[in-house]
C-alpha cells in the first residue's frame, strides 16, 4: 500500500485509526502489518505486540483446537486460493473476557501487476444487533406460543380473490387443516356450500364498505364436521393503506352453545316439572278412589270368574298408572340430594349387579370396564348417583338388541371434575332426537315412558355436574357425565 502524498497518508491513517470497525491488514502468510485503534481496544494489546504476529493469535489467544478460528482460517485460505472476497461471522473474547460477535469482510488486495499483496480484514461488532434480533425472536416466539395455545381461536388472511395467504394462530387445531393443505385455497372451503354461495360475498362486501363484519356462523372442519363460531372479518391493508385482502378471526363457541342448550333444557324441564307435579296430584286422587272401589268390588262373592278377571286387568292397569304418576312426582320433586363423600368408580361397581334384575335384550353384551382407582371423591347422594348410571347402562343395553360392547370409563379430568363415559356400539341416535333426548315424555322405545333420561338430567344438574351425549348413526352412543370434586 503506497501513498505518495505525506498529508494524504496521515489523513488516511487517522481515518483508519478512528474508524468504528476493526481493521487488520495481513500478508498472504497471515502476519499483521497494519491494525487500527478499535482492534487494539477490543483485543487489549498495544499495536507493537500486534504487528508482525499472525492474525489468528491476535484474535484468538488460544488458537489450538478453536473451531471458530479454524473456520475463519478456512475462509481466509479460500480468499487466497480463489482470489475472491469472503465473509465470516464469529465470536472473539475481548480484553474484559466478554464475548463479541463480529461480522468480518475478508477482502484480497492486489498490486498493479495483479499479484496478491495482502488481505484486508474488516470486522463489524454486531453483538447488540444480534441480541436485539434474538430478543425480538423470543418475543415473536412467545406471541406465537400464546396464539397457538388459544385453541378456541383461528386466524387466517385472504387476498382480494378470497384465496388464503396466511393461516396461523390455532387454525389447524380448530379447523383440522394443516397450513400446507389449505394455503392458497379459496376461503369458501371453510364454509358450508349454502353460506359460501350467498353469505360469504355479502360479508366481504360489508367489510369493504364499513371496515368490519361480525356474525355467528358454522364453519366446516376438514373432516366435514361443523363448528359454531363467532366470525370477525376486518380489512387487510398494504403499506400504502390500500385494501389488499381480509383478516378472518374465528372464535369457537361450541362450549357456549352447549351451556346455552343446557340452560334452555333446564328452563323447559323446570316448567314441565311444575306442570307434571300438578297433573300427578290431580291424577292420584281419583286413581286412589278407583283402585279402592275396584278392590271392594273384587271381594264380592257373587261375581263370576270372568268379571273378576276383567276387574283384575283394570286394577293392574291402574297400578301401571300409579307407577307412572310416582315417576312424574319423582321427576318434578326438587328435594336436595343427601350428600356424602363418594368414589365414583365404586358407585358404578355397585350398580352393575343390579342389571340382572331388569328386562334386557337376550343378545350377548360384553362389558368392558376401565374404572380409575383413587379418584378424587365427589359429594353426592349414593342412591341418586347409582340411579343415573343404572339408567344409562340399561339404555346402552337396550340400544344393542343384536348384542355388542358396552364400555364404562371413569377418569380424573384434572380441572376439579371427574368424568364417566358410558358407550355402546348400538344403532346410534339421530341429531334431531339428540336435541330432545332429555325432554320428559320423549322416547324412541315402544314401551318407554320418556322420563328416565329427564330424571338423570335433573339428578346430574342438582349435583353441580353436566351430562352430554355423543352419537353416530350405525356406530353407537356415548353419554358423558362430569361431576365436581367434593
Amino acid at each position: 500500500m503506497t501513498l505518495t502524498d505525506g498529508s494524504s497518508e496521515k489523513l488516511l491513517l487517522k481515518l483508519i485509526d478512528n474508524a468504528d470497525v476493526l481493521l487488520l491488514y495481513v500478508t498472504p502468510q497471515g502476519e499483521v502489518s497494519l491494525a487500527n485503534k478499535k482492534l487494539c481496544d477490543v483485543v487489549g494489546l498495544p499495536l507493537q505486540q500486534i504487528l508482525g504476529n499472525h492474525w489468528s493469535k491476535i484474535l484468538y489467544h488460544d488458537a489450538s483446537g478453536n473451531i471458530q478460528m479454524q473456520m475463519f482460517k478456512a475462509m481466509v485460505d479460500d480468499v487466497i486460493t480463489y482470489r475472491r472476497s469472503n465473509n465470516f461471522e464469529g465470536v472473539v473474547v475481548d480484553k474484559s473476557q466478554v464475548q463479541k460477535l463480529l461480522s468480518w469482510g475478508i477482502i484480497p488486495i492486489y498490486s498493479e501487476t495483479q499479484d496478491m499483496e495482502g488481505i484486508l480484514l474488516v470486522g463489524h461488532d454486531v453483538t447488540e444487533i444480534r441480541q436485539r434480533d434474538d430478543a425480538l425472536k423470543k418475543i415473536d416466539e412467545t406471541l406465537k406460543n400464546i396464539f397457538i395455545s388459544i385453541k378456541e381461536y383461528a386466524l387466517y388472511v385472504t387476498n382480494l380473490d378470497g384465496n388464503i395467504t396466511y393461516y396461523a394462530m390455532g387454525s389447524a387445531t380448530l379447523l383440522g387443516w394443516e397450513k400446507s393443505e389449505i394455503i392458497f385455497k379459496h376461503v369458501s372451503l371453510l364454509h358450508t356450500p349454502e353460506d359460501a354461495k350467498s353469505d360469504l360475498s355479502y360479508m366481504l362486501e360489508q367489510v369493504r364498505l364499513t371496515g368490519q363484519f361480525e356474525t355467528e356462523i358454522m364453519l366446516v372442519r376438514k373432516n366435514s364436521e361443523q363448528v359454531p363460531v363467532i366470525l370477525t372479518i376486518n380489512r387487510f391493508l398494504d403499506s400504502q393503506g390500500e385494501l389488499s385482502g381480509y383478516v378472518f378471526m374465528a372464535k369457537d363457541i361450541t362450549e357456549r352453545k352447549k351451556l346455552e342448550y343446557q340452560i334452555f333444557q333446564s328452563e323447559k324441564l323446570a316448567a314441565i316439572g311444575q306442570l307434571a307435579a300438578g297433573m300427578a296430584h290431580e291424577i292420584n286422587n281419583p286413581l286412589f278412589v278407583i283402585s279402592g272401589r275396584l278392590e271392594m268390588v273384587l271381594e264380592e262373592e257373587a261375581l263370576n270368574d270372568r268379571v273378576k278377571q276383567d276387574i283384575g286387568i283394570v286394577i293392574n292397569q291402574a297400578e301401571r298408572i300409579r307407577k307412572l304418576v310416582d315417576r312424574l312426582l319423582k321427576f318434578a320433586r326438587k328435594s336436595p340430594p343427601k350428600l356424602e363423600a363418594l368414589d365414583i368408580s365404586e358407585a358404578i361397581e355397585g350398580v352393575l349387579p343390579l342389571l340382572t334384575y331388569h328386562r334386557l335384550p337376550a343378545a350377548h353384551v360384553e362389558i368392558e370396564k376401565d374404572l380409575a382407582r383413587g379418584l378424587p371423591v365427589i359429594k353426592g347422594d349414593l342412591n341418586q348417583i347409582q340411579e343415573v348410571f343404572l339408567n344409562l347402562l340399561i339404555n346402552a343395553h337396550q340400544a344393542m338388541p343384536e348384542g355388542g360392547t358396552l364400555k364404562i370409563i371413569s377418569r380424573d379430568l384434572g380441572n376439579r371434575f371427574v368424568e364417566v363415559r358410558i358407550s355402546d356400539t348400538g344403532c346410534g341416535i339421530s341429531e334431531q332426537n339428540i336435541r330432545n333426548i332429555f325432554m320428559p315424555f320423549f322416547t324412541t322405545k315402544k314401551d318407554g315412558t320418556g322420563l328416565g333420561l329427564s330424571i338423570v338430567f335433573n339428578i346430574v344438574k342438582n349435583h353441580g355436574g353436566t351430562i352430554d351425549i355423543e352419537s353416530q348413526i350405525g356406530k353407537g352412543t356415548t353419554f358423558v357425565v362430569k361431576l365436581p370434586y367434593a
